[in-house]
């Protein structure tokens, strides 16, 4: 009996899965490659104190720099989840990490180039936003395509683990650092192991021969892919598809809001308390959280629990009970109750990928690459907003209570659209099928 094109275009899909060994290698390279993305990344966050000293920045000038990384990473989304669905999302990480590992490296240099500080730094961290915009939507390509669906929240939990285990990187050991030799060793060393990391990945998990074919497709501009047309009529017909990504905005929103503020607000706040605390535990909290959430939502998939309950329950924790800790930050004095707050927040907003980030998987995962892509680019754009808002409503108040009001705002939103309208049933193929 002929199998029809979409029993045939499965079968494929599941044999290009890959096999448990190929899985748990590619699981702790990409664990350590998203670690080294927030390790350049969380850099200008880390050193903004010391180098709005050196350059004279007030806070308005410094939410610039912050905020301009979110101008360059919210233009690449779609880019890099259409072309990791087409090439192949490996191949997508690897050009763009060799990229942005130069320029972190780098970054340095370009601010010794001339007078102009600001300028130079807020164009370096365009270019670093426009590089990474690419790797999240990537990575959801790739895994969408070559993880099963039972093992999915998992993997991409703990691979999503690396962005709390690359800040908290950096928060000790640049905080270390920045009091030894100064902010430019933090660039330095970041970018330097991006470039080491890359030269493992091409050396031993992929093979030249498809690098080169990849880069002859990007130069080319040709098609290598079969049923890379995405739907997008039958998408945005949806209101799931609308709910996740208002729900995946929020989420990002609010996080980039808390990763680049937070290093400050301690330090301000603070003023005698060491920065290897501040910007180390609640990563050190934010990693062992983002793996159980990951592993807690298999298992209740797997006692019997539908999935849309599950990945609603995960958004309750990430967005509703973290911007409740949140809040809690913006009313209190005490050292250790707010790096409490703070770690409790941190690592709830963690469930988010075993929620939203997920769902979207779920919901179309054909093109996953390309839809997460768009809700990734609503996020980031909110955040070119949140953060440089939040910077605002801090200098004009003089109180970091509004920021914190901000996060939680914005969590609200995005938990109550996802409640009300999210499921789990794919909208990519017929509407006669459904994968609960």
């Amino acid at each position: 009996m002929q199998q029809s094109p979409e029993e045939a275009r499965r079968d494929a899909a599941e044999d290009a899965q890959w096999s448990r060994p190929e899985c748990q290698a590619w699981t702790a390279t990409l664990l350590l490659g998203t670690c080294l993305l927030y390790c350049a990344r969380v850099s200008m966050p880390i050193c903004t104190v010391s180098m709005s000293q050196d350059f004279g920045w007030n806070k308005k000038e410094a939410g610039i720099v912050l905020s301009s990384f979110f101008w360059g990473y919210c233009l690449t989304q779609i880019v890099g989840g259409h072309l990791g669905d087409r090439i192949g999302g490996e191949k997508v990480i690897l050009l763009s990490a060799s990229a942005w590992g130069f320029i972190t490296a780098a970054t340095p240099l370009l601010a010794h180039l001339g007078s102009a500080q600001l300028v130079f730094m807020t164009f370096s961290r365009i270019l670093t936003g426009l590089l990474q915009g690419v790797y999240f939507p990537a990575l959801t390509s790739l895994l969408s395509q070559k993880v099963r669906e039972s093992e999915r929240a998992f993997t991409y939990s703990t691979v999503g683990a690396g962005s709390q285990f690359g800040t908290l990187v950096t928060g000790a050991v640049g905080s270390l650092l920045l009091d030894w030799y100064g902010w430019q060793s933090v660039f330095y060393l970041s970018g330097g192991l991006t470039l080491l990391w890359v030269y493992y990945v091409y050396r031993y998990l992929l093979s030249e021969q498809d690098l080169i074919l990849a880069l002859g497709v990007l130069a080319q501009g040709l098609p290598v892919a079969r049923h890379s047309r995405v739907p997008w009529r039958q998408l945005f017909r949806k209101p799931s598809i609308w709910a996740a990504i208002f729900s995946q905005l929020s989420a990002a929103c609010s996080f980039f809001i808390l990763l680049s503020w937070l290093p400050t607000f301690f330090k301000e706040t603070f003023p005698s308390s060491k920065g290897w605390v501040f910007n180390v535990v609640p990563w050190l909290v934010a990693i062992p959280a983002s793996v159980l959430s990951g592993f807690l939502s298999d298992h209740l998939i797997s006692q019997g629990y539908r999935t849309i309950t599950v990945r609603k329950f995960m958004q309750v924790m990430g967005l509703g009970l973290s911007s409740v800790f949140a809040l809690c930050l913006g009313h209190t004095s005490s050292f250790c109750k707010s790096v409490f707050f703070a770690s409790a927040s941190i690592g709830l907003q963690t469930f988010n990928h075993s929620g939203v980030s997920v769902n979207i998987q779920d919901l179309a995962p054909s093109c996953a690459g390309v839809l997460f892509g768009v809700a990734n680019t609503a996020g980031a754009l909110a955040g070119v907003v949140g953060v440089g808002l939040g910077g605002y409503l801090i200098e004009t108040t003089g109180s970091w209570t509004s920021m914190f009001n901000l996060v939680a705002a914005v969590s609200s939103l995005g938990l109550c659209t996802f409640l009300m309208f999210g499921k789990a049933q794919r909208v990519d193929l017929s509407p006669a099928r459904e994968d609960l």
